[in-house]
């Protein structure tokens, strides 16, 4: 199967991205980044970013895991360098930390600072507008105006980041 992309996409010559991947408009794919959709599918929301040296990936129907694992990640989500997102749901202008595990079936709603290196076990439903530490990932507290500001400044910085690239 091949990924699908919208306008205005970046991917780094350095990463992958194969299989049923569906990359919204102004998604930013960074170098040795992962983006593996071969026993499911993979969406990537508008304005998304993925940083150098993540994994996405998903889990096949079987067994142990009827129906399987898909991953979907929503708009202007910003994934941070080495974090690992295995078939999840991830919601619109989340922030996830540099190193963080995502786990299979686990929930992010929308407007989360997962930090970095945080844990979300498997199936774990994390509530909006919240910061979550630690592992496994527990909530710490309500997110401040100003965080709640920077999660669409990063995402930002990241479209204006990708066009440098790809108008260079």
């Amino acid at each position: 199967m091949t990924p699908y992309s919208g306008g205005g996409v970046y991917i780094a010559e350095s990463a992958v991205v194969i299989g049923d991947v569906h990359l919204e408009d102004e998604v930013s794919i960074w170098p040795q980044a992962v983006v593996r959709g071969d026993v499911n599918h993979i969406h990537i929301g508008a304005g998304t970013n993925v940083q150098d040296g993540s994994v996405l990936h998903v889990t096949h129907d079987g067994p142990h895991s009827p129906g399987g694992y898909p991953l979907t990640i929503g708009q202007k989500v910003t994934i941070g360098h080495r974090a690992v997102i295995h078939g999840c749901t991830i919601g619109d202008l989340c922030l996830i930390g540099i190193g963080a595990i995502v786990m299979d079936g686990a929930v992010l709603e929308d407007k989360i600072i997962l930090a970095a290196g945080a844990l979300v076990p498997p199936g774990k439903q994390l509530a909006a507008q919240s910061l979550y530490i630690g592992s496994p990932a527990r909530r710490s507290r309500p997110l401040t105006d100003d965080e709640l500001v920077f999660l669409e400044y990063s995402a930002q910085h990241y479209i204006q980041l990708k066009n440098r690239y790809l108008n260079a």
